[in-house]
């Protein structure tokens, strides 16, 4: 997302400069897109690495010294609130809230912290009235617009058959039935939950197969689980072609950050999603695929193989899920409605 935001922006005439830290795919993005990045180190998680966080982004701000700051995911919510304590315009979305994904003493502080930073917070852009509704029962008040997540449905064309087979090949997949699913080896993801659901699964559907697409912490406790004849794809930069390739995309995440642009892409290939119910999934959906709840390994087992075994259903669903995020995912209209918000800010007003 933020990749199609900071292009869009350049191209309407923004100067755009990205602070992030030097992993993961981010980085080579924003070159190949020719949008100026700024090195920010940051670990994932709170901790005694905050306030060397704070400081070096405090100093960043200050030499870009930009009109508004767009703070992105709740690592970057906690660092640049802190730092700016809305001296400057600024702008947070949360991509799912932080305190879903923990539980306890931790969990209770991030509440009490988005309360508290709501404060220093010109507007929260949520990506689902989902993740509004979450956000406004943990009493986090102030101005909220919700911006869904999009995606380039010009630039991702619908699968067939043989789009489907020819990828297959390419990717040394095998026939018969695929399961595609897609994302980072961690408990958030679930792929333990999927690696339960697959013998009831292969109970239903004779040959049915799995793919797991990612890396992460968990990756050697999941292979030592899975059956041998798991697909363990490692981390990917063709992501597109395992989504074609598959028959249903499942997408077992225990909480999501914000809505899925895995379950976006798919839908725009013309692939059935089955999804647990995390934050705006329930939005995206209806009729695309199946919800199905937290931790149900036997409804998922259920939803998925009620798709293998029925070819024609998936493929319709698929179909209407293409239709869906054309008229209401294109990462264009998103993208607008972001700089919309820009544009608010600075004038400043309120979202109310």
């Amino acid at each position: 997302m933020v990749r199609q935001y900071a292009a869009d922006q350049v191209a309407h005439g923004h100067e755009v400069v990205v602070a992030s830290p030097d992993d993961g795919d981010l980085p080579g993005w924003l070159g190949a897109d020719a949008v100026p990045r700024r090195s920010w180190s940051a670990a994932r998680s709170p901790g005694a690495t905050v306030p060397g966080e704070v400081r070096r982004l405090r100093r960043i701000v200050a030499d870009v010294d930009p009109d508004v700051v767009h703070l992105h995911s709740a690592k970057a919510g906690l660092a640049g609130r802190l730092a700016l304590r809305g001296r400057r315009p600024t702008v947070f979305q949360p991509h799912a809230w932080s305190f879903e994904a923990v539980d306890g003493l931790v969990g209770a502080a991030s509440e009490r912290w988005e309360r508290f930073a709501v404060r220093w917070t010109a507007v929260t852009v949520c990506v689902s009235e989902d993740e509004r509704r979450r956000g406004e029962a943990a009493g986090v008040r102030g101005d909220v617009v919700v911006v869904p997540n999009g995606v380039d449905v010009a630039g991702i064309a619908p699968a067939g058959e043989e789009d489907r087979a020819a990828a297959r090949t390419e990717l040394g997949l095998p026939t018969g039935p695929l399961v595609v699913c897609i994302g980072r080896l961690a408990p958030q993801k679930g792929q333990d939950l999927l690696l339960s659901a697959l013998p009831g699964i292969r109970a239903r559907v004779p040959g049915a197969h799995l793919v797991l697409v990612g890396d992460g912490p968990e990756a050697a406790a999941l292979r030592a689980a899975a059956p041998r004849d798991v697909v363990f794809a490692g981390h990917r930069h063709d992501v597109r072609r395992w989504l074609v390739a598959a028959d249903v995309v499942a997408l077992p995440s225990r909480w999501e950050a914000g809505l899925s642009l895995v379950a976006m892409e798919a839908m725009a290939v013309g692939r059935s999603v089955v999804s647990t119910g995390v934050a705006g999934v329930g939005d995206l959906l209806p009729g695309a695929g199946a919800v199905v709840p937290l931790d149900d390994v036997a409804a998922l087992t259920e939803a998925v193989s009620a798709r293998l075994a029925e070819p024609s259903r998936a493929a319709a669903e698929g179909a209407r899920g293409r239709q869906a995020v054309e008229r209401h995912r294109d990462v264009r209209r998103t993208a607008a409605q972001v700089r919309a918000a820009y544009e608010h800010v600075l004038r400043g007003g309120e979202f109310r």
